[in-house]
């Protein structure tokens, strides 16, 4: 119990200081009247609409990463893992490490605030190779994490419609979904941002709800029951308690994905050196107090904790039904699935924008398609639908619902540490330099929260692809450690595809005044303006 206690006085400690030391930079860089917006400055023209405000760009990261969503729908995988303590002890242990990723992303998203976001960051800091794999880890994250939302918001439907619903009718369902989230998308940012600002607050007031719902009916565990150790259902087949329990991180783990979308629409909103970074770190810090005190309530109202783990990946229903009875718990289990469809939505608004800003540079296969933006509505719309038909074709396999979270979790990621290593780097070789930041940033803090964020985004990326994870394909055929594989094998083809084709032919994102930043890193020094002139290849 005493290290859970320090764990999250740690967590909030962490949390302020880094807020607290980011708004003195903003305050300075006001005064001294460094801050602008304009998109000129990387030589695109602006064509999506910048119409999102502070709260609306918050809202699109903290309904992204929803934790009535990945706390909810991971709840039985994390408990079968580890039991209580990876609620207890895992959520506050994994959101120390993720708020330094998001405050090292943040100084990133104030110094370079486009929609190509962790492409551009990684294309300036490293060169086009680095920015084209950022581009593709981050793209397979995006789409698997819309794949994984979308799909835990058809289970829950689905099991409130039909009960025990079939293959074609949780499909059906899945396709009304991504439908829905196409269609609005489509329709405009002004309408996905005003439903945005309403997901932020119906989750508020989501999780409070059900925080009150489950103080009324009462915890039916002793607080220490939240940091106990040695539960695990992974651990009776021979693997060890401690690994188990570091594989039950997926569930805190894939909840903090997706904050980055308050950087992809960076275009689209007003004061984005300002208001995009706060996005990306407020939206977890705020999630991580209320996904605590939400998943810790939940566990202590568990009256069975066997049921529970023999649940499965229904674990949050059962624990619910055993908290609240049947009626009311129907009810906050629909909450929640409202809460999942606002969380898809804001999901599909992130992909499509990583895709046009890709697809802008030439950086897919048929990109001319991908980067067209509506003439009406102003929104990438090719590559929206785009977005959600590869959710859809990623859920048409059985049992991948660990799979699929833990490639999303790899690949997003992946894609944040490739920016902000090659950014260290960068530091270390003394090209980066402070003129460089925006103004939010972390000034001498900035090194060590990078290195420290950079080790983590390491270890969770290798722990993933060899954590264990059975598929069965056929009657007579299963796919052992099958996230490990199936990444890899995206990878091997990623990487054949550069070598052959890629490597050649990809120039990577307009740099323009940003180019002298991208000169100077690649020769280690400054470069006259005669120099700057030269092509931006490899």
């Amino acid at each position: 119990m005493g290290i859970g206690i320090l764990l999250l006085v740690i967590a909030v400690a962490v949390m302020f200081s880094i807020g607290y030391k980011a708004n003195k930079s903003i305050i300075h860089s006001r005064r001294s009247r460094k801050i602008a917006d304009d998109l000129s400055s990387f030589g695109y023209k602006q064509e999506l609409l910048r119409d999102m405000g502070g709260f609306s760009n918050f809202a699109i990261s903290f309904s992204i990463i929803s934790i009535l969503t990945g706390a909810v729908t991971l709840y039985g995988f994390g408990f079968n893992q580890g039991g209580p303590a990876v609620m207890g002890l895992g959520w506050p242990l994994v959101t120390i490490f993720v708020l330094l990723v998001a405050a090292s992303m943040a100084e990133l998203a104030s110094a370079i605030p486009t929609s190509g976001a962790i492409y551009h960051w990684a294309s300036i800091l490293g060169g086009p190779s680095w920015g084209w794999y950022a581009a593709w880890f981050n793209m397979i994250g995006q789409i698997t994490i819309v794949a994984g939302i979308d799909f835990g918001c058809t289970t829950f439907a689905a099991n409130l419609l039909f009960g025990e619903p079939t293959k074609v009718q949780l499909l059906t369902v899945y396709a009304i979904i991504l439908l829905s989230h196409a269609i609005l998308n489509h329709v405009g940012i002004k309408v996905v941002a005003k439903l945005n600002d309403v997901s932020a607050i119906y989750h508020i007031v989501g999780v409070a709800i059900l925080i009150g719902a489950l103080l009324y009916f009462g915890p039916d565990q002793d607080v220490s029951y939240l940091f106990k150790t040695g539960f695990s259902t992974a651990a009776q087949n021979g693997t060890p308690y401690w690994f188990a329990f570091l594989v039950g991180l997926l569930q805190a783990q894939w909840t903090y994905t997706g904050y980055d979308a308050s950087a992809h629409t960076s275009e689209e909103t007003i004061d984005p050196r300002v208001r995009s970074p706060w996005g990306v770190y407020l939206s977890v810090a705020v999630s991580s107090i209320f996904g605590y005190l939400m998943i810790a309530l939940v566990t202590l109202s568990i009256k069975d904790p066997a049921a529970v783990a023999a649940a499965g990946n229904d674990g949050f229903i059962t624990a619910i039904q055993q908290a609240m009875g049947g009626t009311f718990g129907k009810a906050v289990l629909w909450m929640v699935t409202i809460a999942m469809w606002f969380c898809g939505l804001s999901s599909v608004t992130s992909i499509s924008r990583m895709i046009y800003a890709f697809s802008r540079d030439m950086g897919m296969p048929l990109s001319g398609l991908w980067s067209k933006v509506s003439e009406k509505f102003r929104t990438p719309a090719s590559a929206i639908w785009l977005s959600v038909i590869l959710a859809f074709v990623c859920a048409l396999a059985d049992n991948v619902y660990a799979v699929v979270t833990s490639i999303s979790v790899i690949g997003l990621y992946g894609s944040y540490g490739i920016p902000l290593f090659l950014k260290l780097l960068a530091q270390f070789k003394g090209a980066w330099t402070e003129d460089d930041d925006g103004p939010w940033n972390l000034g001498k803090w900035s090194p060590l929260v990078n290195v420290l964020a950079v080790i983590w985004i390491g270890f969770v990326s290798v722990l993933f692809v060899i954590a264990p994870s059975d598929v069965q394909l056929t009657e007579n055929y299963t796919l052992h450690y099958a996230t490990g594989k199936t990444f890899l094998t995206v990878l091997l083809i990623l990487s054949i595809w550069f070598l052959l084709r890629v490597r050649k032919e990809f120039s990577g994102p307009h740099l323009g005044t940003y180019k002298e930043v991208y000169e100077r890193i690649k020769n280690g020094k400054r470069v006259s303006g005669e120099n700057l002139q030269r092509d931006y290849k490899n």
